[in-house]
């Protein structure tokens, strides 16, 4: 069996931040005690592209990341420090917004169902009358008009298509010439109804590819392969595998492609659900565990006082019943809703497909009993029903069971037409299962996280990819059964606190937690920064004031651009099709008062002052959680200090790696820095974990929880990875307000220990006094003196 990491270090690879930028890095890596580099997508991406998801050509590593040569240079770069290399790869779709640049897109384009390409990418011909819908054109009957011919393409503004061989005479316009084509150009709205072939999500420029066919599979991999052939790379992370026909068929070609390469796959698993034994994966990208290293740190008792205050915003009585009211019921609903919305909506092409493929290939198409209304009814009741992304037939078929009854509960008018399409979706193999299961992931994603999660404003830290907003907290007892169950199921998942696409940058959630103990103060904070600028979406006003004291200090343009984003990604009073100008102004105008307006300005910066203590030991906290709980830990660049950033692009920002360096040699000539603003304390207890993983993974090989005695024991997360003790603090302001650690203690097991963190030790026998142990950090990493390296001297400065 191949080795796996003892952490990881994502970078995102850019025009700006190279492969030679990442391979000179490899020496800083090597000393914060990173197990491997894990870079964001290489191969060619559409020019520009800040996130290498749109690949236009699968056999090339991007120029503008630095090509071919620079890739071999980080990988040697990386071997040469004992570092593995990690790379992302995106086998769900190809980047098709420059039609040239992509060859078999514009051979697809060119030649129609002709083309090599044809099954290559998932086309419905018949839908379209033989044409591929392009939703590229203006609104307007005379967009066609603004055609024009250049050599042997059709130009619009900046877009250019080929013309088909025998397809333009002498004479002919523009618009002949467009009707005689493989595709067909119309108008962008029609996309979200119309659009005949499948995208990643609602991405018109990000076509699904069928890597389900064998000659497609090679040739998208052809590069991939050649790493491992040549020891270039070490392991692989899989985009989006739910976006696949077969993702278990895909994991078992690209094992024996990568020689049993380990590969982790971002797949989001919902609640209990778990991912398939059968699927040839060490797991996933970590969102399942972030989920539990937040909510752990959240003070149950907050949140009635944060929903009072969201109602006292929306003005509405504070009533017993809206408070005893099911929180999960009431997510539940609203999901269903914004799922709803998605499948009718901006994913209604998809459903339609779903329908005429229910006419055509089932036995659905023999009988007149359910009309085409119906039948695209019942599909939309099952995709917002489905409780998980989807089913991987037969593993999940209780899902879809469990989608069915609660669609039939809920339209009982339907419940024949919903049982006769269940009857079809749940044949494993069969066409319409296999495009409902690739459709239900899209659906949630939409849905839930790019539309729900801003719409729920009690506790923002809680709206993260992968988690249920409903789930406000839990107990140190429940988060130690969670971590021994992802110990005993998938010891080499990958596990996460900040990545790419999480909405909140770790730190940020950290702070924004702390409001969790100080609901009063948030309450009076909002009633103040309501009545100043007050906008006109009670929802939308708490989640964008968190965001900005959660992030706080944030330029005005990060702000402005997050407040554009999370109001028309919540499409309730603006959205991307159709914005509202007048509301975001006034949206815009708040932001602003966060400069310009004393008293807003003064809101912010008490309530900030307020709550950024708790939001360090938060953040320290789920740091070291995080680092040495079960799992294989990744951090996201840059994260080793504070970070406070907000949902993409804002968290691609370029990270000062030779401040880190500074930093980190101070720490390692003896600076025990001071828990501020630097995140300096961050970046040490970074360090130390991942130093200690790397020396000694035997001492991360189980998981049991330590016994914690006293009167503060329930302010304490402590667990024994097999000699690796690690010991955090939660709910630290009311820890403060009850008089400090008092009698609490943890069980030493006996052995004499070291907190690698600072140096000091502790006697063998009975138990170690919480307040000595930590009284310089609100964590510590206890293991025997043995273990404990020349980096972690027993004697250090304090500032």
């Amino acid at each position: 069996m191949r080795a796996v990491p003892t952490s990881t270090y994502r970078l995102q690879i850019t025009s700006d931040f190279t492969l030679d930028d990442a391979a000179a890095l490899c020496g800083y890596l090597k000393r914060l005690g990173v197990g491997w580099v894990y870079v964001s997508p290489v191969l060619r991406a559409e020019p520009g592209s800040t996130h290498g998801y749109d690949v236009i050509d699968h056999t090339l590593i991007d120029p503008e990341r630095g090509g071919t040569q620079a890739f071999a240079r980080l990988s040697d770069a990386a071997h040469q420090a004992g570092l593995g290399l990690l790379v992302d790869i995106v086998p769900n779709h190809m980047g098709v917004a420059t039609p040239e640049l992509n060859a078999w897109w514009w051979d697809l384009l060119k030649h129609g169902r002709k083309s090599r390409y044809a099954d290559a990418f998932d086309v419905d011909w018949a839908a379209g009358d033989g044409r591929i819908r392009i939703p590229v054109l203006g609104d307007g009957d005379d967009e066609l008009d603004r055609l024009r011919i250049e050599q042997d393409t059709l130009g619009y503004y900046d877009n250019r298509y080929p013309i088909a061989p025998g397809t333009f005479h002498e004479g002919d316009s523009p618009r002949d010439v467009h009707a005689r084509q493989h595709y067909e150009l119309m108008n962008w709205r029609r996309a979200d109804a119309e659009l005949n072939y499948r995208r990643f999500f609602a991405v018109n420029t990000l076509a699904a590819i069928r890597v389900e066919e064998p000659w497609v599979f090679d040739e998208s991999h052809v590069e991939i392969g050649r790493w491992f052939r040549e020891g270039l790379a070490d392991g692989l992370r899989v985009d989006h595998p739910d976006g696949l026909a077969d993702p278990r068929g895909y994991l078992d070609r690209l094992a024996a492609l990568t020689d049993g390469a380990p590969v982790w796959v971002e797949k989001i698993l919902e609640g209990a659900e778990t991912l398939p034994a059968n699927w040839m994966t060490r797991g996933t990208t970590g969102y399942d565990a972030l989920g539990d290293f937040d909510r752990v740190l959240v003070d149950p008792r907050g949140r009635a006082g944060l929903e009072r205050a969201q109602r006292q915003l929306e003005s509405e009585p504070a009533s017993v019943e809206a408070e005893d009211a099911d929180p999960r019921r009431r997510w539940h609903e609203l999901i269903h809703g914004t799922k709803r919305g998605v499948a009718d909506g901006i994913l209604r092409s998809e459903v339609n497909r779903l329908v005429r493929m229910l006419r055509t290939e089932s036995r659905i198409a023999t009988t007149g009993e359910h009309d085409d209304t119906d039948l695209a009814d019942a599909v939309i009741e099952l995709l917002a029903a489905m409780p998980v992304y989807r089913t991987y037939l037969p593993v999940g078929a209780d899902h879809l069971d469990e989608a069915a009854a609660e669609a039939r509960s809920r339209r009982s008018d339907l419940a024949e037409t919903i049982d006769a399409t269940v009857a079809v979706l749940g044949e494993s193999g069969h066409p319409v299962a296999v495009r409902f299961q690739q459709t239900s992931g899209m659906v949630m994603a939409k849905g839930v996280e790019d539309s729900a999660f801003y719409r729920v404003a009690t506790l923002t830290s809680l709206n993260e990819v992968g988690s249920e907003p409903s789930e406000f907290a839990i107990d140190v007892e429940e988060f130690h059964r969670r971590q021994a169950c992802r110990q005993a199921a998938l010891p080499d998942t990958l596990t996460t606190l900040s990545t790419h696409d999480t909405k909140r940058s770790e730190d940020t959630r950290a702070r924004i937690t702390a409001l969790s103990e100080r609901p009063e103060l948030w309450a009076d904070a909002l009633e103040r920064l309501h009545a100043a600028v007050g906008f006109g979406d009670a929802t939308l006003e708490n989640l964008l004031w968190q965001a900005v004291v959660g992030a706080w200090p944030a330029s005005r343009e990060r702000l402005h651009a997050y407040a554009e984003k999370a109001s028309r990604e919540a499409g309730v009073s603006t959205n991307w099709t159709s914005p509202d100008a007048a509301f975001e102004e006034r949206m815009h105008a708040a932001i602003d008062a966060a400069f310009d307006d004393a008293r807003v300005a003064s809101v912010i910066e008490q309530t900030v002052a307020a709550i950024a203590p708790a939001g360090f030991v938060n953040g320290l906290a789920a740091k070291l959680l995080q680092l040495a709980a079960p799992g294989v830990p990744d951090v996201y660049q840059g994260s080793e200090l504070w970070e406070l950033s907000l949902v993409d692009p804002d968290n691609r920002r370029p990270v000062d790696f030779g401040m880190r360096a500074d930093l980190l040699a101070r720490i390692d000539a003896g600076w025990l820095p001071p828990i501020d603003e630097t995140g300096a304390a961050k970046l040490l207890v970074t360090a130390r974990a991942l130093r200690l993983r790397r020396a000694h993974p035997e001492l991360f090989t189980c998981y049991r929880p330590v016994d914690v005695v006293g009167s503060m024991r329930d302010h304490v997360v402590a667990f024994d990875r097999g000699g690796a003790i690690a010991v955090a603090t939660r709910l630290p302001r009311t820890l403060r307000e009850a008089g400090g650690w008092q009698d609490t203690a943890i069980e030493s097991g006996g052995d004499r220990l070291v907190d690698v963190l600072t140096g000091r030790q502790f006697a063998a026998g009975g138990g170690i006094p919480v307040a000595e142990l930590l009284a310089r950090y609100p964590v510590a990493l206890l293991t025997a003196p043995e273990h404990v390296d020349g980096s972690a001297p027993s004697r250090r400065r304090e500032a």
